[in-house]
């Protein structure tokens, strides 16, 4: 017996997002699906290769692995926006270089990564001097600095836990997060404080930091998928999440 069937538009009613999350990280699908929750939104995930030992090498060579990555997104959506899910990759790799690698698979779909999106909250937010939480070791910490700077804003106060395996950054304690945000943000004044790192449990100490603080907070994983929706035309905030969805 062939049963009658009818066809609608889908999920991603209002828009479809993909997200390329690293082979090692452990914390971005968890925290998007709370931040991009909503009627209408869908949200596709793929996998790229990743060792777990964080260096500019090894990060570095994501950039040949993108594009297939890329392309284990469903090919018969039409995404609004992608992201890649790498804030140290992205400093290393250039944000510019994997939009144009994204791109060329997944055409038409705007695309953006941390890197990128914390640019564009802390502009979003008028921050100018920013206090900046990494959990990375020296030289990769060092290059997300660089970018930020290119980018116009001031390093005014930083701090990392050093932590080079990726399997150990994900079980840095949200408690040790908050505690690291308020130490850095008691050295020097700043108008918002970046933690960066997708694989930082961030997303449930936002608020409070945020309160202890008195300034933003803008974190990896809250920035992209802020920075997506935007992208995406989704609009209207969301409570909880921090004055950057305000």
């Amino acid at each position: 017996m062939k049963l009658a069937y009818q066809t609608d538009d889908g999920i991603g009613t209002r828009a479809n997002l993909g997200v390329i999350v690293l082979e090692t990280d452990e914390t971005l699908e968890h925290e998007f699906r709370q931040l991009v929750k909503g009627d209408g939104i869908a949200l596709y995930v793929s996998r790229i290769p990743m060792v777990p030992e964080v260096r500019p090498d090894t990060l570095a060579q994501m950039e040949t692995a993108l594009p297939t990555a890329a392309g284990l997104l469903p090919t018969a959506l039409d995404f609004d926006a992608i992201g890649f899910g790498c804030t140290s990759a992205s400093s290393v790799i250039g944000s510019d270089r994997v939009a144009d690698i994204v791109a060329a698979t997944c055409s038409g779909a705007q695309v953006t990564d941390p890197l990128a999106a914390i640019i564009a909250a802390g502009r979003a937010l008028d921050a100018q001097r920013l206090g900046f939480v990494t959990p990375y070791v020296a030289d990769v910490s060092a290059r997300m600095r660089h970018n930020l700077e290119l980018a116009g804003f001031e390093i005014a106060s930083f701090g990392s836990f050093e932590e080079g395996n990726d399997r150990v950054v994900a079980r840095i304690t949200p408690a040790s997060i908050v505690a690291a945000v308020e130490a850095v943000s008691a050295k020097a004044p700043c108008d918002a404080i970046v933690v960066s790192c997708t694989n930082l449990r961030c997303l449930g100490i936002i608020a409070e930091a945020e309160r202890k603080t008195g300034v933003p907070v803008i974190t990896s994983n809250q920035a992209l998928a802020w920075h997506m929706l935007t992208l995406a035309g989704v609009e209207g905030a969301r409570p909880g999440l921090g004055r950057l969805f305000a």
